[in-house]
């Protein structure tokens, strides 16, 4: 059975549940020797991350966890540098284009259109961007998605390409040119197995492509 390195520190239970529902054995850690023995690390949705790590003071972000913020950039290090699968998650999206050197918008003009509303995801569509990409092939070139967050890419990170954006232009996924790396803004442990949603299309795909990266 293939192990996923989850590394997170609370509502973690979608995840795991989208994992196992692909037979993988969930490692819920913050340990970079331990995360580090894991075929494949998964980063989930969270805070805003310091605005320090993209040179940036606070200018929208609320306030960060730097402890999480240190662990999880130590861990996501580890696997850019052993080449091993990640699946970056709203959050983890996010700290994976900092980590290449990318910058957040710290709070989006069009927020309304993708935070939470009486406590439920936002629903808005996105289109392909990239002709014949991993997303239009599993959903087409324009659908619906789930949405929780206030910030977004800005500039992209050395090496990730973006391939889903939002009808008000904010990148809703990358994939990265070389690694075995993809990401997305959107929650899609929160529309796969039985969080599947009317509204919006099954993230399914998604965590089924990731267990195939595995080696």
């Amino acid at each position: 059975m293939k192990k996923v390195a989850l590394a997170g520190t609370e509502s973690l239970t979608n995840y795991i549940d989208a994992l196992k529902e692909n037979d993988i054995e969930v490692i819920a850690t913050l340990d970079v020797d331990e995360a580090i023995k894991c075929d494949g690390l998964l980063l989930p949705g969270g805070g805003d991350i310091d605005p320090v790590y993209y040179g940036e003071e606070m200018n929208g972000s609320d306030e960060p966890d730097r402890e999480l913020d240190k662990a999880q950039r130590d861990i996501l290090d580890a696997f850019v540098k052993a080449k091993k699968p990640i699946l970056g998650i709203c959050r983890g999206m996010q700290l994976i284009n900092i980590y290449f050197g990318g910058s957040l918008h710290q709070d989006l003009v069009t927020r309304d259109i993708h935070t939470r509303k009486n406590d439920n995801d936002s629903i808005h569509s996105v289109k392909s961007v990239e002709e014949g990409n991993l997303f239009e092939k599993f959903y087409g070139k324009t659908f619906n998605i789930n949405s929780a967050h206030h910030q977004g890419a800005k500039k992209l990170g050395k090496g990730l390409k973006e391939v889903l954006r939002s009808e008000d232009g904010v990148c809703e996924a990358v994939i990265h040119e070389e690694l075995p790396i993809i990401a997305t803004q959107f929650h899609p442990e929160r529309m796969s197995y039985k969080q599947r949603r009317d509204d919006a299309v099954v993230g399914e795909e998604i965590f089924e492509y990731f267990k195939s990266l595995l080696k």
